[in-house]
């Protein structure tokens, strides 16, 4: 993704520029009297949890609006699309600390989880509240004139709801010592990725870029619903690449079977499997005994589900294609198209 903006700037670089403008701002915020202890913990905890991952919903804001004004940027431009690509990344942030603590997660990013580090704890979850309040600060400093303020206040409020009401389906349909998997069916797995990942992960990045190129997102219906759609294909193949991507490459194990997860490779084989095969995966699934977890995956081949997925790869690309090509903006089009063409046959 190292596209340029209007000076010639390296995207991630000029991004991650940003970033270190934002922090500084935030450790000197005049609505709370910060001690060197304090504004120590929160610079620590920022940098530990924010600037770690990918960077791709961040980025895609720039990326995206880009496109939208069909040129360069100003560095004014440039500056603002980073800002809110930012509060894409400090929502995610936000998200992920809580998630590892309800979890009971290890690591992530290939570091501690931040509730994991000794002297943190569950002061995570305070960091988690923390990082959140950050959004509004960040925007009532950078857009309180621009005419799209509140509808960005508005966007960010309704994704987080979303994504949080995602959350509550997965774990109350994932629960511990519940281990129910008549319950693991395809409209509950949709429901789940659509409201816990794409909302976040796709609608909005182009959602902020739409407001900051004058657009209003109720014109934007059919674009949202390509943009969940998007995501819960991004979803499945993540799926499919914790059971049967190389680790090598993919930079995790993946754990998805002994987690217990509502996975689409699981929904699949629920679907397919014959009686016998379903007493496989109702004694195995869920459980860490690596002879446990391979039962499944010897399963999953049996069930041809590598063929299965590239089957559902094949369809819900060019049924994507068929929708953003219906769509009347041409730049609307070429957003939609670069975001798939990101992820489309991606191996990691």
């Amino acid at each position: 993704m190292a596209e340029e903006n209007g000076k010639g700037v390296d995207l991630k670089a000029g991004f991650l520029q940003v970033y270190s403008r934002l922090k500084s701002e935030l450790l000197e915020d005049p609505a709370f009297s910060s001690t060197d202890d304090s504004r120590q913990w929160i610079d620590r905890m920022l940098d530990y949890n924010v600037p770690g991952g990918k960077l791709n919903r961040g980025m895609s804001v720039v990326d995206s609006y880009k496109i939208l004004t069909g040129g360069q940027l100003s560095s004014d431009e440039f500056f603002h699309a980073c800002v809110l690509g930012w509060c894409v990344e400090w929502l995610q942030a936000y998200f992920l600390v809580l998630d590892d603590i309800m979890d009971s997660s290890h690591t992530r990013r290939g570091q501690l989880c931040w509730y994991k580090v000794p002297e943190v704890g569950l002061i995570a979850a305070n960091d988690g509240i923390l990082l959140r309040n950050h959004i509004p600060r960040i925007l009532i400093r950078h857009f309180r004139d621009k005419t799209y303020y509140t509808q960005l206040l508005d966007l960010f409020n309704e994704v987080e709801f979303q994504t949080a009401s995602g959350q509550m389906l997965d774990l109350i349909t994932t629960h511990e010592g519940e281990k129910d998997l008549s319950k693991y069916k395809m409209p509950v797995y949709n429901r789940i990725v659509q409201y816990k990942t794409a909302y976040y992960s796709f609608y909005l990045p182009v959602a902020c870029a739409l407001l900051m190129a004058g657009e209003n997102l109720e014109n934007y219906f059919d674009v949202k619903n390509i943009l969940v759609e998007m995501g819960t294909y991004f979803q499945v193949q993540d799926d499919f690449l914790d059971c049967f991507g190389d680790p090598e490459f993919i930079g995790k194990i993946g754990t998805d079977i002994e987690d217990f997860k509502c996975s689409w490779l699981v929904v699949q084989a629920l679907e397919k499997a014959t009686h016998d095969q379903l007493s496989i995966l109702s004694e195995s699934y869920g459980k860490s005994d690596p002879a446990h977890v391979m039962r499944v995956k010897t399963l999953y081949k049996d069930l041809n589900l590598q063929e299965v997925f590239l089957e559902y790869e094949k369809s819900s690309y060019e049924h994507l294609i068929s929708s953003i090509e219906a769509q009347p903006s041409k730049k609307v089009q070429e957003v939609l198209k670069s975001f798939l063409h990101k992820i489309y046959k991606r191996q990691k």
